[in-house]
């Protein structure tokens, strides 16, 4: 009975507030991926670090975030 309030609590508010973190942190990280492969083909040789800064940290993170999410979701199943 528990179980059911809860997929039914799940299902009424989408998805959880961890997995939308991750969902937009991912896509925030691969928009600069894109940014600094568009920059380099371009030419431009002295890209800012704070772009590939988040290129390399925020994209990882937003991917481990959602995988933490499906990890905690996948236990309350349970």
């Amino acid at each position: 009975m528990e179980t059911a309030t809860k997929e039914a609590a799940l299902a009424a508010t989408g998805k959880p507030f961890l997995m939308r973190v991750g969902i937009g942190l991912f896509a925030l990280g691969m928009l600069a991926v894109l940014t600094v492969f568009v920059m380099f083909a371009a030419g431009l040789e002295n890209l800012p670090v704070w772009l590939s800064a988040a290129a390399g940290i925020i994209t990882p993170l937003g991917l481990g975030l959602g995988l933490i999410a499906l990890m905690l979701e996948a236990r309350s199943k349970k």
